[in-house]
């Protein structure tokens, strides 16, 4: 048997439920990109916040082409589990927080219709870095946004809302991007003066885009995982995630209309995310892009794995200590040593299976975030960064025994790069595929 709501109530009595009546919300959020993340995240802190009241935040999912994850979850009625997963064991909780799944390729009327219904308050997005459509210099990709992009498709359902009148919504982009919000509201104009200019003014007018910081480790969930929690719910979960005990959620509180009460559930709402992101990318996602390529190069699987490595280890604790944290200025009670150490801790967590070449991939799009702009930083500091050096290093090593396999956007860009014979130069060099204030650091590298 599958999960279902009819089972809800035969669920041994360890596991969590919804403690609302799922019927009755209003579907308030439309989210793109629905899968394992925003499943233990942000839809794991909107069940929470209707546990304690907050009514009409019901999320619709929107996946841009893949069936996969609508096959999962609507035989199941959006219910799912979140599997916490420690050394002390596992934790169980069922969210209801998701009404459906929609296939965009597939249904594209209901997925602007969604868009445009007037509950609806809040598109949210969690598409990685490469869902958004940019070109090396930052701007929109016109070829990559095509019909089939987001922003066709919250495009259609704005025209529909302003024209009946409606308000605008808050665009709210959950990806590793710094200052996302900001990166989002420019290529959404730049979608929008291409597209339909005369939208624009009322985007601006009645529309925001809050920059946010999110921090889960969710890897991809495994058929073993599907047995471990089958077996303890003694029901088929095929949507279920695994995930770790820790989450934060860090947002501007820039809203364009209401929203559920994250903050009551743990999410911070704060009046600046840059300090949060960033040490979050620069420490965090620059420690796991370094012992993703420099694990998979010593022939390691996992994170824990790698970690455990103690030349791995000084290299992920030299990266966040010695190359990080000095480019980070704190907030107040932003402790970035502690985190550091919070941070490794998470990283030996056996229970967490978390692949290194799923960390791997996408590597163009998290590198310059992760890595280039700490580096450059530093180099304007005179100061060297070789724990950075050594993940380049390990990323071209990537690259070149993927036997022309890359699992990149840049994918032909980089395969014609390692064919070069001096994949540095035709990468960072000058007018080179990633240049930038980066590239006379790690020329200087190859050079000694």
């Amino acid at each position: 048997m599958r999960l279902s709501a009819a089972a809800l109530a035969n669920l041994p009595a360890t596991v969590a439920r919804p403690l609302y009546d799922r019927d009755a919300q209003a579907v308030g959020i439309v989210h793109f990109g629905i899968g394992a993340f925003h499943r233990a995240h942000q839809a794991w802190y909107t069940d929470a916040a209707m546990n304690l009241g907050d009514r009409g935040w019901a999320i619709t999912g929107v996946s841009l082409r893949s069936p996969g994850v609508a096959r999962q979850m609507n035989p199941q009625g959006g219910l799912y589990t979140v599997a916490e997963q420690s050394g002390e064991g596992s934790t169980l909780r069922i969210v209801g927080a998701v009404r459906n799944a929609l296939v965009a390729s597939e249904e594209p009327d209901a997925v602007i219709a969604a868009v445009a219904a007037p509950a609806t308050h809040i598109v949210s997005l969690t598409v990685t870095e490469k869902g958004y459509c940019r070109t090396a210099s930052g701007d929109l990709d016109f070829e990559q946004a095509h019909s089939l992009s987001f922003y066709y498709f919250v495009t259609q359902g704005l025209l529909r809302r302003r024209n009946a009148g409606l308000p605008g919504v808050t665009l709210l982009p959950c990806d590793n991007l710094a200052d996302n919000g900001a990166k989002l509201e420019r290529l959404m104009l730049q979608y929008l003066a291409r597209h339909e200019p005369d939208l624009v003014a009322w985007f601006e007018a009645h529309c925001t885009c809050p920059s946010t910081m999110i921090d889960r480790i969710v890897p991809a969930t495994t058929d073993e995982d599907r047995v471990m929690v089958a077996e303890a719910l003694g029901l088929q979960d095929e949507a279920c995630v695994v995930t770790e005990p820790f989450s934060q959620w860090v947002i501007e509180d820039k809203f364009a209309g209401p929203r559920p009460r994250w903050e009551a559930v743990g999410a911070q709402l704060v009046t600046d995310v840059a300090p949060y992101e960033t040490a979050k990318l620069r420490m965090l996602n620059g420690a796991h892009s370094l012992l993703a390529y420099c694990g998979l190069k010593a022939g390691y699987t996992y994170v824990h794995e790698a970690v455990a490595d103690p030349t791995l280890h000084h290299l992920a604790e030299t990266l966040m200590r010695h190359d990080a944290a000095p480019t980070i200025t704190p907030a107040p009670n932003q402790n970035l040593a502690a985190y550091a150490d919070a941070l490794i801790a998470r990283f030996a967590n056996p229970a967490l299976n978390h692949r290194l070449s799923q960390i791997a991939m996408d590597g163009s799009q998290k590198i310059p975030q992760r890595w280039l702009e700490t580096l450059a930083e530093n180099a304007a500091q005179g100061r060297h960064c070789p724990a950075i050096l050594d993940g380049i290093a390990a990323w071209i090593h990537h690259l070149t025994d993927a036997n022309g396999t890359v699992d990149d956007p840049f994918s032909c860009e980089l395969v014609s790069a390692i064919a070069t014979g001096d994949p540095v130069e035709a990468i960072f060099g000058h007018g080179g595929l990633m240049a930038g204030q980066w590239t006379a650091a790690v020329r200087a590298r190859r050079e000694t």
